[in-house]
C-alpha cells in the first residue's frame, strides 16, 4: 500500500499519573457502585453508570443484557438512553458519564456520538477496555470528537465488585 493511502498514524498517549479525583467524582462514583448492585441482585454483571449534567444526576442505568436479551444493554448505553429521553436529544452535550467499569469500544463509541463531555471510570477492563486497556479510541485523532476521560476513580472498590460476582459465579453461586 503507497504511503499516502495509509491512514494517518493513531497519536500515543503519554504515560502520566491521572489527575486526582475530585469528591464529587467519587459521590458519583458511589452512586454508580450502587447500581452495579442492582445490576447483581437481578443476576448480570455488576456495571452500574450515571449520567451527570450541570452537577446533577439526570439519569442512571445498570447491566441488563441477560435479562433483556439485548447484547447493547450495558449500563452505559441504557444511562444515556434515559437521559437522551429526559433531554429529549440524543446528543448529550454538557454531560458527563461515570461508570463503574471501563467502557468497551460498543459504549465508547455510543459516547462520542452522544457527544458525551467526559467519562469517568473505576476499574480499568484488560480484556475489553476502549480507554487505553485494549485499545484507545477517545484518543484516535481521526475521529470526531474526544472526550476528556479519566479512570482509576473507587477502583478498588469497582474491581472488588466485579471479583466478588464472579468468584460466586465459579462457587456456583450465580444464575
Amino acid at each position: 500500500m503507497p504511503a499516502m493511502d495509509r491512514p494517518p498514524a493513531s497519536p500515543t498517549v503519554p504515560d502520566v499519573a491521572p489527575p486526582a479525583s475530585t469528591e464529587f467524582d467519587q459521590a458519583m462514583m458511589a452512586l454508580a457502585i450502587e447500581q452495579a448492585h442492582r445490576a447483581w441482585a437481578v443476576g448480570e454483571v455488576p456495571v452500574g453508570a450515571v449520567v451527570v449534567r450541570d452537577g446533577q444526576v439526570i439519569a442512571t442505568g445498570f447491566n441488563q443484557p441477560i435479562g433483556s436479551h439485548d447484547p447493547t444493554a450495558h449500563a452505559e448505553i441504557r444511562a444515556m438512553r434515559a437521559a437522551s429521553e429526559l433531554l429529549g436529544n440524543y446528543r448529550l452535550v454538557g454531560c458527563d458519564l461515570y461508570v463503574t467499569l471501563e467502557p468497551c469500544a460498543m459504549c465508547a463509541g455510543a459516547m462520542m456520538h452522544a457527544r458525551i463531555r467526559r467519562v469517568v471510570f473505576g476499574a480499568s477492563d484488560p480484556k475489553t477496555g476502549a480507554c487505553g486497556s485494549v485499545v484507545n479510541l477517545f484518543a484516535e485523532a481521526r475521529l470526531n470528537h474526544h472526550s476528556e476521560v479519566q479512570g482509576g476513580v473507587l477502583a478498588e472498590r469497582c474491581g472488588a465488585l466485579l471479583s466478588q460476582f464472579f468468584a460466586e459465579r465459579r462457587r456456583g453461586g450465580g444464575r
